[in-house]
C-alpha cells in the first residue's frame, strides 16, 4: 500500500482532510471515521490517522473528489464545536504506527496506549536541573551517543567515512569526559588570533550580516502559543514528514535534559549558517552546521545551558569564515526567536538541516544518529517546554571571558598597537613637513650667501662613505628584522599578546632615542640611516651643521 500525500485544516465546526490520490476510481473509495480514528482506502492508497480530537458521523459529513487534480476532500464535524485541534501540521505524529519493528534501539509506537503514556509523561513539570553523579567508567561497556545517548556500534561499521563526519576518533572507546577534553584541546589549537583580530578591526562584512533578517524574523508569534498556523510547510517539507516512521522515545530526566540542550546546540549552528549565507545555503552549509555544533562534531553531551553557549561560542571563533563575537550573540537571539515561535518553527529548521545533510554523502550519518529522531520527537513535545527553554536561553549570559581564549587581553594589546601606530603616523607627518620647510629655507640661504658648508660636505670622510650610519644605532632596541607592527600568528594568545606589548614598548622608545642621538651628533656633517618601524624600515635623514652667524 502507498501512503498518499495529505494535509489537514480546520474551522470551528469541521475538520478538513485533503488527500491526493491520482489515477484512482471514484467507485473504489472506502472511508471510516470514529472518534479520533480515521481510515481511508482507495487502491493502491491507504491512510490511517490518529486525530488530536474526536469527530462524529451524524450525517453532516461531506466528501468531494476532483478528478482533474486527483484530490479527495472530506469534511468531518467535530464532536465539540469550537474545539481547537492541536498539531495538525505535525504529519508524522498523526500517522498511525506501523506494525513492523525497527532494528534501531529506539522504541517504535505499536499501540495507542504507549503513545498516551508518553504524552502523560510530557505533562509533568520538566526539571532543567537534575542531580549529577560522578560517572564511573566501565571498560566492558561501549560508549553511547546519538539522540538521547541511545546508539552504539554505529561508528564501528563506518570507519572509512568517520573522518569526514565527526572529529572524534574511536567514539566507541572514548568516554564523554575524554571527548570534551579532546574537543577543548582541538579548539585551543585551531584558534587563530590573527584571524580573530582581522574580523574585529575590519568588520564591514560582519555589520552587513548582522543587519540580515532570516525567515523566522519575519514571522510573529501568535498570542495563543498552541496555534502553529503562523508557520507553513512547503510540499517538499510535507513529503519529508510523511516519510518518517512514527516513534515514541522513552527518556529519563537526565536523557531528556541532554536532548533539549543538544537541540539548542544544533539550532545555534543552523542559525549561524543561515545568517552567514544570508539564507542561501551553499555547499559549505553541511560543514558549517556540524562543525559549529559540539553535539554533531564531537558527539558531545551537555549538562547545562551555559556549557552549550560556551561550546558554540568557542567554535564560532575557531572554525568558520566569520569569527566575530557579535555573530555568536546574533545566533543566540535567533535561536530564542525560533523557540518562541513554537515546535512548528523548530521542526521546519530541523527539516532544513535534514535536507542539507541528506544531500551530502558522509553527513547523512548524522541524520540517522540525531536529526531524523529530532524531527519525529519534536512533534509530540509540549509548547510550554519550548517556551520555558526560550526564556532560559534569553536570560542566559555569555561573555568573552567565559570562552577562555584570552580575547579581552588580546583586544587590549592590539588596540594599544593601533593607537601607537596612529600617533607615530601623525608625528612622522608633522616631522616630514618641518624637515621639508627647513631644507627649502636652507637651500635659499646657501644660494644667496654661498657659505662653505658644501666644502665640508665634500670632505674625504664624506666621499669615502656617503651613507655611513652612526655607530650608536648598532645597539638600538628596535629589532633589525622588524617588518610588521602586528606579528604573525603564534602558538598561543599569550605569546601574541607579549609580542604586541613589546611592539608598543619599542615604538614608544624609538622617537626619544632618535632625538637624543640627533642632538648629540648635531656637529657632524654625515648622514645616517634612521629606523622607523611605523613607516619604512630605512629612512635616510640628512643632518647639517648650524650656519655661522
Amino acid at each position: 500500500m502507498i501512503t498518499p500525500a495529505f494535509d489537514l485544516s480546520q474551522n470551528p465546526e469541521y475538520l478538513i482532510i485533503n488527500i491526493r490520490v491520482p489515477y484512482t476510481r471514484t467507485s473504489e473509495f472506502d472511508l471510516h471515521a470514529d472518534g479520533s480514528d480515521f481510515k481511508f482506502y482507495a487502491k493502491p492508497y491507504f491512510l490511517r490517522l490518529s486525530l488530536p480530537g474526536s469527530i462524529v458521523t451524524d450525517g453532516r459529513e461531506r466528501a468531494t473528489f476532483d478528478i482533474d487534480k486527483g484530490l479527495f476532500t472530506v469534511q468531518l464535524p467535530k464532536e465539540t464545536p469550537g474545539e481547537n485541534f492541536e498539531g495538525l501540521q505535525m504529519l508524522t505524529s498523526l500517522l498511525a504506527p506501523k506494525g513492523a519493528r525497527s532494528a534501531n534501539p529506539l522504541v517504535e509506537v505499536l499501540s495507542a496506549d504507549c503513545s498516551e503514556s508518553a504524552e502523560n509523561d510530557e505533562d509533568e513539570e520538566f526539571e532543567w536541573y537534575f542531580k549529577q553523579e560522578i560517572y564511573k567508567e566501565s571498560s566492558e561497556e561501549k560508549q553511547k551517543y546519538g539522540f538521547g545517548n541511545q546508539r552504539s556500534g554505529v561508528m564501528a561499521r563506518l570507519q572509512e567515512e568517520l573522518g569526514n563526519v565527526i572529529d572524534i576518533k574511536n567514539p566507541e572507546e572514548t568516554s564523554a569526559v575524554e571527548r570534551r577534553q579532546r574537543r577543548l584541546h582541538a579548539e585551543a589549537c585551531a584558534f587563530s588570533p590573527d584571524h580573530y583580530l582581522a574580523d574585529l578591526f575590519e568588520d564591514d562584512e560582519i555589520k552587513r550580516l548582522l543587519k540580515y533578517k532570516p525567515w523566522w524574523a519575519k514571522t510573529s508569534p501568535s498570542v495563543d502559543q498552541e496555534d502553529e498556523n503562523s508557520i507553513s510547510f512547503t510540499e517538499n517539507e510535507k513529503e519529508q514528514l510523511r516519510k518518517f516512521n512514527n516513534r515514541s522515545y522513552l527518556l529519563d530526566k537526565a536523557a531528556s535534559c541532554q536532548v533539549w540542550l543538544s537541540l539548542v546546540d544544533i539550532l545555534l549552528a543552523y542559525s549561524y549558517d543561515v545568517r552567514s549565507t544570508e539564507g542561501e545555503h551553499n555547499v559549505e552549509s553541511h560543514w558549517t552546521i556540524r562543525k559549529l555544533s559540539g553535539t554533531l562534531c564531537w558527539l558531545e553531551t551537555f549538562n547545562n545551558l551555559q556549557e552549550v553557549l560556551v561550546s558554540f561560542g568557542r567554535r564560532v571563533l575557531c572554525y568558520p569564515l566569520y569569527r566575530h563575537f557579535a555573530m555568536v550573540s546574533a545566533a543566540v537571539r535567533d535561536t530564542v526567536k525560533i523557540l518562541k515561535l513554537g515546535k512548528a518553527c523548530v521542526l521546519r529548521c530541523l527539516l532544513h538541516i535534514h535536507k542539507i545533510f541528506s544531500e551530502n554523502d558522509p553527513a547523512y550519518i548524522l541524520n540517522d544518529l540525531y536529526i531524523t529522531d529530532y524531527c519525529i520527537w519534536i512533534q509530540r513535545v509540549k509548547s510550554k517546554k519550548m517556551t520555558a527553554l526560550a526564556t532560559m536561553l534569553q536570560k542566559a549570559s555569555l561573555q568573552k571571558k567565559d570562552l577562555e581564549l584570552e580575547l579581552e587581553e588580546l583586544e587590549e594589546a592590539a588596540t594599544m598597537v593601533v593607537d601607537e601606530e596612529d600617533h607615530d603616523d601623525k608625528g612622522s607627518c608633522s616631522s616630514d613637513t618641518c624637515s621639508e620647510s627647513a631644507d627649502g629655507s636652507k637651500d635659499s640661504e646657501d644660494n644667496g650667501q654661498g657659505c662653505n658648508q658644501s666644502n665640508q660636505a665634500g670632505s674625504p670622510s664624506s666621499k669615502d662613505n656617503p651613507l655611513q650610519p652612526q655607530s650608536s644605532w648598532t645597539d638600538s632596541p628596535v629589532p633589525q628584522d622588524f617588518t610588521n607592527p602586528l606579528p604573525s600568528a603564534c602558538g598561543s594568545s599569550k605569546q601574541l599578546i607579549q609580542e604586541l606589548e613589546t611592539t608598543v614598548s619599542v615604538e614608544s622608545k624609538t622617537p626619544q632615542d632618535s632625538s637624543s642621538k640627533a642632538e648629540g651628533d648635531s656637529s657632524s656633517s654625515r648622514t645616517f640611516l634612521e629606523i622607523s618601524p611605523s613607516r619604512n624600515q630605512l629612512l635616510i635623514v640628512p643632518k647639517h651643521e648650524d650656519l655661522d652667524g
